[in-house]
């Protein structure tokens, strides 16, 4: 195969897969993203298959079959509420694939490389393992196997310092060694690097969970980029690199969604701008005041009342939906809300959930129109003439305490602008704080209204509650 009809393609594989890529834009496009990119994929590897020489096929064969039914079984199994930490694990395995790979190219006596392909294998071993171990913290957090409050050590930055001077240190005694020398060098190198790994991500707390996923993507992507050009694998390098320009370019979003400063976040300060002077919270209407008591029945019957008689209605979805898997009851009610007459949307915070998208994912497996998505800076001019705000299992996105109270995890970070409608319902399990642990202050306002509980079950109980036979039943009872 002549050097032209190599490079036509390559370039066609890379092309099919940023088609692929360019229809992740909207959620109806992304089904076809997701298998376009797939094929993109799967052509790659059978062309890697193609050019090179396999010297164990029966090893490759078993390898192949035995990662791809743990890969469907874990697919398969895996759960709303688990993609997040699932998402990290793979960046792991990223990690893992990138540093075999480097190690094993380092370590061909019979093949040397280049000086750019040298360095190249010692970045891609070094930065593959800190992705690892980075990622497997991640994981451990978003699955509530660590505590989500950063750790930080004695002499913090001085010790990842160290670990820097060490790894390059060992690359630079590796460039020259050889052998079984060699060989330790680079497990050295691996070692720090996963040790480099964890002590760069213990610091980062669960508020800022979705920076650390963004940015673990991009590195895992640089990671596999380098590899690239250390087997000299066009494939390789535009995969690698896509998936650092997108994991790097996620990373700035959520910075700016969450008002933070990146090298704030990574480096374990003050992650959040201090806020900026806001004012008082408007107060309610007189007749939005709280009763001295009101039970939870009470409560949940003047919830109906108030989505029966409002005009408009926004719902906000957090993480708590996803744990009690009550989005197609919330498009059901967002369904049934709509056959009443009201104007209906979804405001949808850029680090809503555990990951950036997590509530986007959600409402397209619910079939809500993307149509009704509404980001935060579009819907917040729309609180204050908002009949409702029906919250969905979310805190942090909607804690008044990110525009009031400075020094928090939280402070300085945009939210949205529930506590400015005329009246909030929380359909929440209960009152404790959110993933940042602020409380939230959004609860003690007269104008909210709280459901506590499962919210699969609130929701089912307000859709059951709209309903036509059951909506006069309602109202002449809270009227009598």
């Amino acid at each position: 195969m002549s050097s032209w009809v190599t490079l036509l393609v390559d370039l066609s594989i890379i092309a099919l897969l940023v088609v692929g890529i360019a229809q992740f834009r909207t959620p109806r496009g992304a089904r076809a993203g997701n298998a376009t990119a797939a094929v993109a994929l799967l052509f790659a590897i059978l062309l890697v298959l193609y050019r090179n020489t396999i010297l164990s096929p029966g090893l490759l064969a078993a390898a192949l079959v035995v990662g791809g039914a743990i890969g469907a079984l874990v697919a398969m199994r895996v759960t709303m509420i688990q993609i997040p930490a699932m998402v990290a694990f793979q960046h792991g395995m990223g990690g893992v694939a990138a540093s075999a790979i480097a190690f094993v190219e380092l370590t061909r006596a019979h093949a040397p490389l280049t000086p750019v392909g040298e360095v190249s294998g010692f970045l891609g071993l070094a930065i593959g393992a800190a992705t690892f171990s980075g990622s497997m913290l991640a994981s451990a957090k978003l699955a509530a196997k660590m505590k989500q409050t950063p750790t930080v050590f004695p002499g913090h930055n001085a010790l990842l310092v160290a670990l820097l001077a060490v790894i390059a240190a060992l690359c630079v005694y590796a460039a020259a060694a050889s052998g079984l020398s060699l060989q330790l060098a680079l497990v050295g190198t691996l070692a720090a690097s996963v040790v480099l790994g964890y002590v760069f991500a213990v610091r980062i707390g669960g508020a800022d969970m979705p920076v650390l996923i963004s940015f673990l993507n991009a590195t895992a992507g640089l990671a596999a980029a380098f590899c690239g050009i250390v087997i000299q694998n066009r494939l390789l390098i535009a995969c690698g690199a896509t998936v650092a320009a997108s994991g790097s370019i996620l990373t700035a979003v959520m910075c700016k969604a969450m008002n933070r400063h990146f090298t704030k976040v990574l480096s374990g300060g003050q992650s959040a701008v201090a806020p900026a002077p806001a004012p008082a919270l408007a107060p309610a209407p007189v007749e939005a005041e709280k009763p001295v008591a009101r039970t939870r029945e009470d409560a949940m019957k003047e919830a109906k009342v108030l989505l029966r008689q409002a005009h408009s209605v926004i719902i906000i979805p957090g993480y708590g939906m996803a744990l009690a898997g009550a989005q197609f009851e919330v498009a059901a009610l967002a369904k049934r809300l709509e056959q009443l007459g009201k104007s209906v949307s979804f405001a949808v915070h850029p680090v809503a959930g555990r990951m950036p998208g997590h509530m986007n994912v959600l409402l397209a497996e619910a079939d809500v129109d993307y149509d009704k998505l509404r980001e935060m800076d579009e819907v917040n001019p729309s609180f204050p003439q908002t009949d409702v705000v029906l919250v969905i299992g979310a805190s942090d996105v909607v804690n008044p305490a990110a525009i009031e109270k400075p020094n928090t995890p939280i402070s300085g970070m945009p939210i949205l602008n529930a506590h400015e409608a005329k009246r909030v319902l929380v359909c929440n399990l209960d009152e404790r704080p959110g993933y940042s642990g602020v409380p939230n202050s959004l609860y003690d306002l007269p104008a909210t209204l709280m459901l506590l509980g499962d919210a699969k079950a609130t929701v089912t109980e307000l859709l059951h509650g709209l309903a036509a036979e059951a909506v006069v039943e309602v109202e002449e009872e809270v009227l009598a």
